[in-house]
């Protein structure tokens, strides 16, 4: 209590938690995405359930990897080698991780395209069938994130209470945010297809890093920025011809 109350009075503590919320923000970008794209193919009255238990789950994860500091910090140790590269458990977790999202975005995409060969049927033991699989594949993604932010975190403060409270608000402001993108992506069929794509993005990432080779998260984030920007400016241009044919239908 006493660690906590020095902390509370610390300039650079505040800085660090402030620093950290938002790193452990934009980090969870990344994870909001993927959550609002599986759970917007369950059905309506499954989905807001499906996304607070996945995200109720990460905070649960996160947690528990804070609680185990000594262990993940040890998961960055090489414990093999393959042509002279030593690769630790982070490694792998994050290779595992960017195949899983590469698969699983090439396999929406897919489905976006050709919609007429995937006839899912989400109806009796589909549908729970639905729910539990998008809920396992959600702790799936969870744990990757979480263990590549918890690590980026324990290199940013050593200070256990502001990781806690950085990693609650992180998940907060994710459990906030979920259900308005995920509605959002919904209602813009293009958006969709961007998110897939930001997805096979960050799968490819994650796979370059547990390969060892460093990309340097400003890069990856400015250009999901930039596409984003352009898919803007495009539903602003289908909006303005939309009411322009609107308008020259009234007048007619």
């Amino acid at each position: 209590m006493d660690s906590i109350l020095v902390l509370m009075q610390s300039p650079e503590a505040w800085v660090a938690l402030v620093t950290l919320i938002v790193m452990e923000v934009v980090l969870g970008i990344d994870n909001l995405i993927f959550i609002s794209i599986l759970t917007n193919k369950l059905r309506s009255e499954h989905r807001v359930s499906a996304r607070r238990i996945g995200i109720g789950l990460a905070l649960i994860m996160r947690l528990a990897l804070l609680g185990t500091i000594a262990w993940i910090i040890r998961l960055t140790t090489p414990v093999f080698e393959i042509f002279g590269h030593g690769f630790s458990w982070k490694d792998v977790i994050l290779i595992a991780g960017g195949l899983f999202l590469v698969w699983k975005a090439t396999k929406e995409i897919h489905h976006n395209v050709d919609p007429a060969s995937h006839n899912e049927e989400f109806l009796g033991t589909a549908a729970v069938a639905s729910f539990t699989a998008a809920i396992g594949q959600i702790l799936l993604l969870d744990l990757v994130f979480s263990v590549d932010s918890i690590i980026t975190a324990v290199g940013m403060t050593p200070h256990l209470p502001i990781m806690v409270a950085a990693v609650v608000v992180a998940v907060t402001v994710m459990l906030l945010a979920a259900t308005p993108l995920a509605n959002f992506i919904e209602k813009n069929p293009t958006i969709v297809m961007l998110a897939l794509a930001f997805l096979l993005m960050i799968g490819m990432t994650l796979i370059a890093e547990g390969m060892g080779f460093h990309v340097p998260k400003g890069y990856v984030y400015a250009a999901m920025a930039f596409s984003a920007l352009v898919e803007a400016l495009n539903m602003l241009a289908r909006n303005a011809r939309r009411r322009k044919k609107a308008d020259a239908q009234t007048l007619h």
